[in-house]
């Protein structure tokens, strides 16, 4: 090792009581003024991007924590596909046949004019993108989050990381406990509250609510979304602004009338409406629901993640219902499809991408490095991606002899194309943002013309795009 032993009982040997036990061992050494000796990797945030990193990691032999400030998993749908360049990535670990389990299969796009008997303007097929997964996988993010901690090392929740701190040698991690984090520091989940804390944890480590630990780690890779990047050194220069555009959004239980398979995206003066399958018959909606003014430059700095002003995905009041279920019966044509909309959300979008994803020992993926529209539906997408090619190059850097450039190098070359991958993505949701805005309907009818006339000659192009094909790292067909 060019600079240190792994962490404490080797590469991969912490399970989720041994983790448990050094995080509340921690608890207390720092009260004592000591820091913790430490892991190989902290991944911080446990949602898609940091599950996918820590399973991993873990596969490579390398000794990972998992920490997470919520104290349980979020319930829901949000992101729902999965697209087959990530499919690909994932399949070694066994987590692509877990998805592949809960998921619907959508193997067409259609592109329709608005009405109930509006003209199709042009289809792509994705199996035009990737002959082994010849399909975006729909699933509800929770069950996409399943398969991968069903592979990583249990998380540890309610912790907070306050702060991060590089030297020549590591990562300081300064961190918080939460309120319930007495119950998941014995044990990670994995011990009930009430049983002995693992052998070697300090009297009274058991409940460190509000405790300040201090944790080390040879590497931290930060997969908190946008607010993790408030964790980020300086070097880190995030250059983003936020759009006007606002959407509405609901999950159908039932849309039997929708065809099956296929994503349906209706172009209407109005604004474009999209129509994606689900699980079980279900369907997704999302709708252009006008404009307005956004502040321009998000500081890196917000606590939120989010830029002032910035009003975000909270749930609006029934009028969204009314507003989207109106949009759907102008826009569709159909009644049936409309009144089965018994409520809404709303959401508006950003664009932020960092110029560079790593300092020497200090590495961000996921949202916390770039966020793209939603829609396109490529943000969680990027971010698997991130952590799966990031894994083996990273492996290959803490086990790296000294005086061998290659794992500097690899390392190098995964960031280069992961800022490839993110401003191309980011790019490609600004064109189908503009896409699906209203407008005249002079404007409109000629829109959906030039599309018709395109339709054919750029359905290879256009299915690859949609589907993720694009992407730097999503190796052959």
């Amino acid at each position: 090792m060019a600079d240190g032993a792994p962490g404490p009982g080797g590469p991969g040997a912490l399970g989720a009581a041994g983790a448990a036990g050094i995080v509340g061992a921690a608890s207390a050494a720092a009260a004592a003024g000591a820091v913790h000796a430490g892991h190989d990797a902290i991944v911080v945030g446990a949602g898609p991007a940091g599950l996918c990193a820590a399973a991993e990691l873990a596969r490579a032999g390398v000794d990972v924590l998992l920490l997470e400030r919520r104290e349980t998993r979020v319930a829901g749908s949000r992101a729902i596909g999965v697209h087959p360049p990530t499919l690909r990535a994932l399949e070694a670990g066994g987590v692509t046949e877990r998805i592949l389990t809960e998921a619907v299969r959508i193997r067409r796009g259609e592109a329709r004019s608005a009405g109930r008997a509006g003209p199709r303007l042009g289809a792509v097929s994705f199996a035009q993108v990737d002959r082994r997964f010849p399909f975006i996988a729909a699933a509800p993010q929770a069950a996409t989050e399943a398969a991968l901690a069903a592979a990583a090392p249990p998380p540890v929740f309610g912790v907070e990381v306050l702060a991060l701190d590089e030297d020549g040698a590591g990562v300081t991690v300064r961190v918080r406990f939460g309120g319930r984090t007495g119950a998941t520091i014995v044990g990670a989940g994995a011990v009930p509250a009430r049983s002995e804390p693992p052998a070697g944890t300090a009297p009274g480590a058991t409940s460190p609510t509000g405790r300040i630990a201090v944790l080390r780690a040879r590497v931290v890779i930060v997969a908190a979304g946008g607010a993790g990047r408030a964790l980020l050194p300086r070097a880190f220069r995030p250059r983003g602004r936020a759009y006007g555009d606002r959407y509405l959004m609901t999950d159908l239980a039932s849309a039997p009338e929708e065809p099956a398979g296929t994503a349906v995206l209706t172009l209407a003066a109005a604004g474009v409406l999209e129509s994606f399958p689900l699980p079980g018959g279900g369907r997704r909606l999302v709708a252009w629901d006008g404009r307005v003014e956004r502040d321009p430059d998000p500081p890196r700095t917000a606590a939120s993640g989010r830029p002032p002003g910035f009003r975000g995905d909270a749930p609006i009041a029934r009028a969204a219902a009314a507003r989207l279920g109106e949009a759907v019966a102008q826009r569709t044509g159909s009644e049936t499809l409309a009144a089965r909309v018994e409520s809404a959300s709303g959401f508006g979008i950003r664009r932020v991408l960092l110029d560079r994803l790593r300092t020497a020992r200090i590495i961000a993926i996921g949202d916390a490095a770039h966020e793209v529209s939603p829609i396109g539906g490529q943000g969680m997408n990027l971010g698997l991606v991130d952590a799966a090619t990031l894994a083996p190059a990273l492996a290959a850097w803490l086990r790296r002899r000294e005086g061998d450039p290659e794992p500097e190098r690899r390392l190098a070359r995964w960031e280069r194309r992961r800022l490839a991958s993110a401003r191309t993505a980011a790019r490609l949701a600004g064109l189908d943002t503009a896409l699906g805005r209203g407008r005249s309907p002079v404007a409109a009818a000629a829109l959906r013309a030039a599309i018709a006339a395109a339709a054919a000659p750029l359905a290879r192009p256009a299915a690859r795009a949609f589907a993720m094909g694009l992407d730097r790292d999503a190796g052959g067909r």
